[in-house]
Parts: C-alpha cells; sequence; structure tokens
C-alpha cells in the first residue's frame, strides 16, 4: 500500500526537484550562507533516506584519528527528548542524545560527543570549550549547508545506488543526484565481501565521478560472537538454539542475509528506524527466550532489559577496499 502511495505521489516529485535543487544553487552561489572554518570539519552524509552506514563510517574515522587528535563528533540526535546543543556526560542515555550518539560515547573514551540540529550553534559551542576539538566529525550532515565541511563523505548502499533512484516522495533521494558533486570520497557500502573488480568498474562508470573524487568499496564485518555487558555467545553455538532477531534500524537486510547464510534460524521482528519501543513491545520481548539485536538498538533496549540476561547484540564495522589510499586522503586533508 505504502509501494502504491508513493507512486501514486510521483507528480510531487519534479516539484521537489525544483526546491532542493534551487535551495542548493542559493548557496552556490552565496545567496545563502555556509560557514566554514579554519581546522578540520569533516561530514559523513548521504544523498537518499534510509540507512547507508554512516555510523560505522564515523567510528571508522574516529579509530583512525583518535590516537593524535582530540576529537568531536557533533550529530543532530535524531530523536530524542532534548533539545539544543548538548555534550554526552555520565548522565547520557539514548533518550537524551540519541541512540547513535550515546552509541558513540559507550564505545569512545577521550572523545566529545554532542548534539545540536543547528550545527553551526553546535561548532561555536565545541569551539568555546576549554578544551576544544581539533577536529569536528559531523554525522549525517550532507544537507546542512549552513555548514561548508572542509571535507564531504558521501556513502551510497550497494543495493541502493543513488544513481539508480528518484526523489522522494516516489524514490528515496533527498536532494537531487548532481549534489554527489560536493563530496570529496564516494564510499559504495555494504558491498559482498566476493564483488569482483568488473563489478566496481561497472559501479563507478554509472557514478561517473569527477576529477577530484574517489571512490571507495566498503562491506560489513560482523564480530563472531554477540555479547552484552557481562557475557557473549560465539554465533556458532546459537545454530541449534532458538532465537529473536530484533532490529529498528533502516535496511536489516544485510544483517539477516549474514545470519541466514551461517545457517541459523530465527524469528525476526523488524520495527522501524529510531523505534521507540513501547511498554507493550518490551512486555512481548521479555517472553523471548534470546534476543539478537544490533548495536544500534541495544542502547535503546538495555536500559530496559537490567533484570534480565537475554538480550545479546552482534557488533560490526566497515572494511574498506584500498584502506591506506583512504587514510592518507583523510591524513592529507587533516595536516
Amino acid at each position: 500500500m505504502m509501494k502504491l502511495l508513493r507512486y501514486l505521489l510521483f507528480p510531487i516529485v519534479p516539484i521537489y526537484y525544483l526546491v532542493t535543487w534551487f535551495r542548493n544553487k542559493l548557496y552556490d552561489w552565496g545567496v545563502k550562507k555556509s560557514t566554514s572554518y579554519d581546522f578540520p570539519v569533516i561530514c559523513v552524509g548521504n544523498l537518499s533516506v534510509g540507512g547507508t552506514g554512516k555510523s560505522p563510517m564515523i567510528e571508522y574515522l574516529i579509530r583512525l584519528l583518535k590516537s593524535e587528535h582530540h576529537l568531536a563528533t557533533l550529530s543532530r540526535g535524531y530523536k530524542r527528548q532534548t533539545e539544543g546543543f548538548v555534550i554526552a556526560d555520565e548522565n547520557a542515555s539514548a533518550s537524551s542524545i540519541g541512540d547513535e550518539p550515546f552509541q558513540f560515547y559507550q564505545k569512545f573514551e577521550d572523545i566529545i560527543v554532542s548534539v545540536d540540529a543547528n550545527r553551526v550553534h553546535g561548532i561555536s559551542q565545541l569551539t568555546a570549550l576549554s578544551n576544544p576539538p581539533e577536529i569536528i566529525l559531523l554525522d549525517d550532515a550532507y544537507q546542512h549547508r549552513k555548514v561548508k565541511a572542509g571535507f564531504n563523505i558521501l556513502l551510497t548502499a550497494f543495493d541502493d545506488l543513488y544513481t539508480k533512484d528518484i526523489l522522494l516522495p516516489t524514490g528515496n533521494l533527498r536532494e537531487p543526484r548532481q549534489g554527489a558533486d560536493r563530496a570529496d570520497i564516494i564510499v559504495v557500502t555494504k558491498c559482498p565481501e566476493n564483488l569482483s573488480e568488473e563489478r566496481k568498474a561497472h559501479i563507478v562508470k554509472g557514478i561517473n565521478p569527477l576529477r577530484h573524487q574517489h571512490v571507495f568499496f566498503a562491506s560489513i564485518v560482523y564480530a563472531t560472537s554477540v555479547r552484552n555487558n557481562s557475557d557473549q555467545l560465539e554465533l556458532r553455538t546459537l545454530k541449534n538454539r532458538p532465537f529473536t532477531l530484533v532490529t529498528g534500524i533502516a535496511n536489516p537486510k544485510p544483517l539477516v542475509v549474514y545470519l541466514k547464510s551461517l545457517g541459523l534460524e530465527f524469528e525476526h521482528l523488524k520495527y522501524k528506524d529510531h523505534h521507540d519501543f513501547s511498554e507493550t513491545d518490551i512486555i512481548g520481548l521479555k517472553q523471548k527466550p534470546l534476543i539478537v539485536t544490533t548495536e544500534k538498538d541495544m542502547v535503546r533496549l538495555q536500559p530496559r532489559f537490567k533484570e534480565s540476561g537475554v538480550l545479546y547484540y552482534l557488533p560490526i564495522e566497515i572494511r574498506i577496499d584500498r584502506p591506506s589510499e583512504f587514510d592518507t586522503l583523510i591524513g592529507n586533508f587533516v595536516k
């Protein structure tokens, strides 16, 4: 029904195109103000709605840079119950700063995790700190043109390439495909492990990168065990053990395919992205003998399962096809 509705709304697509195209041109022409900075600001984002792997990419950059630089992440804090600029501290939670920023806060020490829907204001607050960050990583801010990031990383999912999509409301694009021209790096994410060089070349041809742009391919690397704060279980031990997969992410398909490739059988409860689990949801989930979820969902579910030892998450990272080249490009910009 939703798919049919989106097709019926196709006449709105040209209007949406004109509005977003003209908005971008106002920034390109300098009519609308973009604020630039004299220190490294790296933006990670996409052209489409839905999951392209922004959080794993932010985490990759954190691991790459944190040993030599004082870092801050700045996110919108989607679905948080607070407003304005907030820095994560010992009182932070998924509800106060959003699930993805809270995930960053729990995983990485000695970085600043912050949220502000107004990225210009957020950056000004970060630079006013007594120990300001040397580098700011902007999470999901590609369309936030009020900030002119020094370096833009554009993500597009292998099974949902922006080059084959159209604008909202019929398609999934937030802005016209030409927006990709602002990127310094384009990463095709969630690729199969055995992606051939011929297939890569075909995708690059479709992207048709500009002279200054670099295209990379990244795949998801899953941990060999599921974990919680006090325990871990090897995935192979779940082969003859019933469990429920709970996902509240935009695109759980790669995870489902991976678990099934291991010969695992499970019930899949699929919720919408950033789902706010209700009390009824939690009561039902607590009847399950074993739950496996994503790391992003874990930060929202874990506080509701304090008395239960049935909840685990599967950690993931990304693997980039030419990591040395990718890391060098980031390093050169930072320098």
